[in-house]
């Protein structure tokens, strides 16, 4: 995962180091000595995510922090405070302005890249979400932007995942009255309760007696009602690699026993705070979009929409060296299906169509409608392997199951796929297109049903 990260300390040697490292890892590595020069990179380039000192001369880093989570242009870059400050009133502080994470120095490797990759992908997620909007802004719908700032994150819906009676309690109370929380002491049953009760935060102990915790995080993420919910794991000093395994899974967070109240409360908050923020920017997308960059039939984009955005993800893409993948998808032998059963029962092959494509992709996909029977989907920050893995994963949810149109009625439906990545120098969306096009005739021609690359 490509990404860039700018470090900021006012120490030439720890910068030097930490460029060191983050290089080895393939990412690109921007350098700031101070809280203005931090301010003044982001205001003048596209960061990813920041690693920043406290302890610094002038601005020091909480108030950076504060001036980065003010600005609506930037509130949204993750910031990893990195400082010989271990106290719990520090990392409190920390929260409290903003960041995303607090690290004492000297990090540790697994445990900084782990917090740099799992932040890094949030934030790819987020921009995504916030292009979207800034497209449908530039079409002359309702602004869909939120500052951080304006998120109310009181009264929270908390679950709590802890065998043990006297530590759940604990939680509980340090959380109650500021949030409602419920407590989960068997752990086999957390999916089921989890994805009924609309929780912005699920607390997990890492102590769970014959479970492991990990599993628990594992189902929350491939659940769809709690695919996207913050997870915080309530961890001993000794459940390090299991702490660095659970933010590769997609953990959000994690505090320390003995947990100090105040440090919980921030943390929660920070990630309730960020749950809403993505809620309403998920929301303002789905509901203020206009008819007009819609499709009625089967609710996703429609090609103006598409040939819009498409051109700003192709800029960006290259801009920032990062892959993009062009699908085009076509329903198989769609004609005689309306010609037999009748246009009603053509519209909801479509629908349904739709909804499969939707389930199979990933939420930073975009999928429109292209016309008829066409379907295109973008994939940002996509390889020929993920391409490949996406799309077949999308003729997969296709075949598999025949569809349902009524009355006892059960059509088998399959679907060719044509596939092109942004391999060429000078690449268009068009020429993009008209590659993924052309895969996809000979898709057509080698039997349908199958996903087919363009010859790059």
């Amino acid at each position: 995962m490509s990404a860039r990260v700018l470090v900021v300390d006012d120490i030439p040697t720890n910068v030097k180091l930490l460029e060191a490292r983050l290089t080895a890892e393939y990412y690109d590595v921007l350098c700031a000595y101070s809280g203005q020069e931090a301010l003044d990179i982001c205001a003048t380039s596209q960061v990813d995510i920041i690693l920043l000192d406290v302890m610094m001369p002038g601005m020091d880093g909480f108030e950076t922090c504060r001036r980065l989570k003010a600005n609506p242009a930037t509130h949204h870059i993750p910031v990893v405070m990195v400082t010989a400050l271990d106290q719990p009133s520090d990392r409190i502080t920390g929260l409290e302005a903003g960041a995303d994470e607090f690290l004492t120095k000297p990090p540790d490797d697994m445990q900084l890249l782990a917090r740099v990759k799992s932040l890094v992908r949030l934030k790819m997620l987020t921009d995504e979400l916030r292009s979207r909007a800034q497209t449908g802004r530039d079409m002359a719908v309702e602004d869909a932007q939120l500052a951080m700032g304006n998120i109310n994150a009181d009264n929270g819906r908390i679950l709590v995942v802890d065998d043990s009676g006297r530590g759940a309690e604990r939680l509980k109370n340090y959380l109650v009255p500021s949030h409602r929380v419920d407590v989960i002491s068997d752990p086999t049953s957390v999916a089921m309760q989890a994805a009924d009760g609309d929780y912005e935060v699920v607390l997990v102990s890492m102590d769970l007696v014959d479970f492991d915790p990990l599993r628990v995080c594992s189902q929350l993420r491939t659940l769809e009602q709690t695919r996207s919910v913050p997870i915080i794991l309530v961890a001993d000093q000794g459940d390090r690699a299991k702490v660095v395994r659970g933010l590769e899974l997609g953990v959000n967070d994690f505090i320390v026993r003995p947990v100090e109240r105040h440090e919980l409360l921030a943390r929660v908050r920070t990630q309730i705070r960020r749950q809403r923020y993505s809620r309403e920017l998920r929301e303002s997308v789905t509901n203020t979009l206009a008819l007009a960059i819609l499709d009625e039939l089967t609710g996703l984009y429609n090609r103006r929409y598409f040939e819009r955005h498409a051109a700003l993800m192709l800029q960006k893409a290259t801009e920032q060296g990062r892959h993009l993948a062009m699908v085009m998808l076509d329903i198989d032998f769609f004609k005689p299906v309306n010609d037999t059963y009748g246009h009603d029962v053509g519209d909801l092959v479509l629908k349904e169509f739709a909804e499969r494509l939707k389930r199979s992709i990933r939420g930073v996909d975009l999928a429109c409608r292209y016309g008829g029977e066409e379907f295109v989907i973008l994939m940002p920050d996509a390889n020929h392997s993920q391409a490949h893995n996406i799309a077949e994963r999308v003729r997969a949810a296709i075949a598999e199951m025949p569809f349902e149109v009524g009355n006892g009625l059960k059509i088998k439906v399959t679907v060719s796929v044509g596939v092109a990545l942004n391999e060429r120098f000078g690449d268009t969306p068009e020429t993009l297109l008209k590659r993924a096009d052309v895969a996809l005739y000979r898709a057509k021609e080698m039997g349908r049903n199958q996903v087919v690359f363009d010859a790059a």
